[in-house]
């Protein structure tokens, strides 16, 4: 029998202990992978995941737990930068203490930890580095003007750092979802004055007519951070049910959706 594609490697993945970074966790682990997750709570983690305390805003929590893992599991191969946190509202309805929070953990963060575990990246004959971007980097969505901007940095992140490492054998790649049905979302939409509505809002933005489950981005993050995918380097993945490219026109009264699921 063929082994596992990430059969002896090792990956670590932010923001794992739930939503996106959970479902890619154990995508990885069932194809092979040993992973570590780093969050800031770990508690219930399923095996056979590992989890590490650490916070991506602080440089020296995340430079102690990377080398703790590498020294553990005998380096890193793959890192999932997926922590990150959202922001609704306006330019006028974020302060600075606001916009420098969540820039601080959604760019920073994310180069903090990539800061980190290069030096074991590069000792990888299968080192790649996925990060989560969003479909708010290239789409105007309303009210998402600080975390649209915080991803559109991702963006470019991405894209720089994947021309930065390529000749060191370092692919850098990043995922693109729509709106992704995850425990985050549940209480987003508790805040609502009307929950269901705002459900089925999310749901019609999509062209498929649904949410964007968590085990289909992690489907795309595991393409991406595969030895397999070995020609794939500098691109952007977009999980997001067609709202990027698709132009739907709207549904007839009483016409049944085209597919039935």
């Amino acid at each position: 029998m063929t082994a596992p594609e990430f059969d002896g490697l090792v990956a670590v993945v932010t923001g794992g202990a739930s939503g996106i970074g959970l479902a890619a966790a154990q995508a990885l682990v069932a194809r092979g992978a040993t992973v570590a997750v780093l969050d800031r709570a770990i508690a219930g983690l399923p095996e056979p995941l590992r989890g590490f305390v650490a916070d991506v805003s602080d440089r020296a929590s995340v430079e102690q737990v990377i080398n703790a893992i590498a020294a553990e599991f005998g380096g890193i191969d793959v890192l999932v930068n997926n922590a990150g946190i959202s922001a609704f509202g306006t330019v006028e309805e974020n302060d600075d203490a606001e916009w420098a929070r969540v820039l601080d953990i959604n760019v920073v963060g994310m180069a903090r930890v990539a800061a980190s575990a290069l030096p074991w990246l590069r000792r990888s004959n299968a080192a790649a580095v996925v990060n989560l971007c969003s479909i708010a980097a290239l789409n105007g969505l309303p009210q998402r003007a600080l975390y649209a901007a915080s991803k559109g940095a991702v963006l470019a992140l991405t894209y720089a750092m994947a021309t930065d490492h390529v000749r060191e054998g370092i692919r850098v790649n990043c995922v693109s979802p729509g709106t992704v049905a995850t425990p985050f979302v549940d209480r987003m939409l508790a805040g609502f004055a009307d929950p269901v509505a705002e459900r089925a809002a999310l749901d019609a933005r999509q062209a498929t007519g649904r949410m964007v489950e968590p085990a289909e981005v992690a489907a795309a993050i595991v393409y991406l951070a595969s030895p397999l995918s070995g020609s794939t380097t500098g691109t952007t993945l977009e999980v997001d049910g067609g709202v990027t490219h698709l132009r739907m026109r709207p549904r007839e009264a009483g016409k049944p959706h085209e597919v039935s699921k």
